[in-house]
């Protein structure tokens, strides 16, 4: 079977629950708060929870938080494929989640901000693995040169998994324009579809998408609890999402792009993969914490009792 090879940030979130943001200067109390496991543990959680063999291939630190995530990543079977620790510890992240449930970060980068091509040849990437790349690695001097080398140096073979996050915003930069002709998969929020191509909805930033990527790339727009659209070879299509009562939306993302991988690396079509990662994302945001996703089978329970499947 086909694996991921992830090459994000593993992170610790330092997740607190409040009625509503500070002003500047001001102070409020957290009604809970915890060190979790984030960033790209995430995505790769998720996907590991739905049948997917997945390899970590970014940096992990010495020190307090690099403990904590390698224990998270053990206590999922995540293989970490750089066995070293850094010298410096891994970096942190607060995750403020508010009472309508959306979620604002601050992070701080640590080990996992740099990677050599040495680190990301400690696994090797086999005909058929999806190599998952995330647009915060593009933002790190030590990790996006070595990392954009290393992905276009990959057999066609191996399918290239673009998350663009909300800070890459646009495709003019030269490190885009080399990556873009070797994404397979886009995934992202509307937001960050809009942010990225300028457009004004996600129909118009689909078409967009599709003048900067190759002809047959699979793109993924979700767009909250409305499910997503998902857009190939100029067929477009949108997925209907499923409605809940969100708590924490910290996460949801990531759990539909590691299960959407997952139904991909099974064989299932792009709106069948779509569905079930809609389903994942669902569930999330009904859960506290940022890595919610849920497993196969409670996807499959889900699905079946809200559609009568």
């Amino acid at each position: 079977m086909p694996k991921m090879l992830h090459t994000g940030q593993v992170i610790i979130d330092l997740v607190m629950a409040v009625d509503q943001l500070p002003q500047v200067g001001g102070d409020v109390l957290a009604q809970s708060a915890a060190f979790e496991a984030g960033g790209g543990f995430n995505v790769m959680a998720a996907a590991v929870r739905n049948g997917l063999p997945v390899v970590y291939l970014g940096r992990h630190g010495s020190g307090r938080f690099g403990d904590l995530a390698r224990q998270a990543m053990n206590a999922e079977g995540i293989h970490i494929g750089i066995e070293q620790p850094a010298q410096r510890d891994t970096g942190l992240c607060v995750a403020l989640t508010d009472a309508s449930a959306e979620r604002s970060f601050i992070s701080y980068i640590g080990a996992e901000g740099e990677v050599t091509q040495e680190d990301l040849n400690s696994v090797a990437a086999e005909a058929g693995d999806y190599v998952y790349l995330s647009g915060y690695s593009l933002l790190h001097e030590g990790k996006a040169q070595p990392l954009l080398d290393w992905t276009l140096a990959l057999p066609a073979t191996i399918h290239v998994v673009f998350d663009p996050g909300p800070l890459v915003e646009s495709p003019d930069s030269p490190l885009m324009q080399a990556l873009l002709p070797r994404i397979d998969v886009w995934t992202s929020n509307s937001v960050e579809a809009l942010r990225f191509t300028g457009a004004a909805d996600i129909s118009d930033a689909l078409d967009r998408l599709a003048e900067h990527l190759p002809d047959d790339v699979l793109m993924v727009v979700r767009d909250g609890p409305q499910g997503c659209w998902i857009h190939q070879r100029g067929e477009r299509q949108h997925v209907p999402g499923f409605a809940v009562k969100a708590l924490d939306s910290n996460g949801a993302g990531d759990a539909h792009a590691g299960v959407f991988v997952a139904g991909l690396a099974q064989g299932l079509t792009a709106p069948e993969a779509a569905r079930r990662a809609n389903a994942a994302a669902a569930l999330a945001v009904t859960r506290w914490g940022p890595a919610t996703a849920p497993g196969a089978g409670e996807v499959d329970v889900f699905i079946r009792e809200s559609c009568g499947d």
